[in-house]
């Protein structure tokens, strides 16, 4: 485990480093009210750069807008042209931008065009991701659901990993293997907590979406760092 004070590497189970002295950052256990609570944490922390890197979004997003009266022929081609390739990488960048967060790494609006480092890869997983979706829905709803919750980790994966298309997909089945219910359980959750925003005059459904948001970048780093201590303990379903 690195000091973040002084950067000494000390063993994972040390909770004081050996080279300061300083107290070591005690690893988050992958759970539905641990991620909420350190996501509410670190949407305070970090609520400034976090926020505007959802108004740069929201406004790449807003451009589709402008097809949202087609129904036909070019405009309709060029919108979901459009989303494929920028509105659904960008955001899975905002998903990185936002696991920064939780690592309190620095975060930076630049963050968020991580993506087009790796551009193809991501522009591939999120309609790949989309596709196997969909169809899961198209089969009765449920397996759409199962879907969504093994491949949640798909973004930070394509994203932060730089992983190949198919290599993130297994490695988010891998990973979320034991931990599946708890995605479902953020993901429904965010119901209320998104229902609750609007009630506060609208303007509360932009903290909702960026605490629920936190919360899923949370279970993922809190898994990753799981899978970090214990290699050899692969999680099944």
């Amino acid at each position: 485990m690195i000091c973040k004070k002084c950067g000494h590497d000390n063993p994972k189970e040390a909770r004081f480093c050996a080279g300061c002295g300083a107290p070591l950052a005690v690893p988050l256990a992958p759970g539905v009210g641990s991620s909420y609570s350190n996501a509410w944490r670190q949407l305070w922390k970090h609520f400034l750069v976090l926020f505007l890197i959802g108004i740069v979004y929201v406004l790449i997003s807003s451009v589709s807008w402008v097809f949202r009266f087609a129904t036909a022929g070019l405009l309709s081609v060029l919108s979901l042209a459009y989303s494929i390739l920028l509105i659904n990488p960008v955001g899975y960048g905002v998903a990185f931008a936002y696991l920064r967060a939780v690592r309190d790494d620095p975060v930076e609006v630049k963050d968020m065009f991580e993506v087009f480092r790796n551009y193809w890869n991501v522009v591939l997983a999120s309609l790949l991701v989309g596709v196997i979706v969909s169809i899961g829905f198209v089969l009765l709803i449920v397996p759409g659901i199962i879907f969504a919750c093994k491949l949640a980790f798909t973004p930070y994966l394509v994203v932060d990993r730089k992983m190949a298309v198919i290599e993130a997909i297994k490695e988010s089945w891998r990973m979320t293997g034991g931990h599946s219910w708890k995605v479902f359980l953020i993901g429904l959750l965010a119901i209320p907590i998104c229902i609750a925003g609007w009630i506060c005059f609208g303007v509360g459904i932009i903290l909702a979406i960026m605490w629920v948001t936190l919360a899923f970048a949370t279970l993922y780093h809190a898994v990753s760092k799981l899978d970090e201590a214990s290699p050899q303990q692969g999680n099944t379903n």
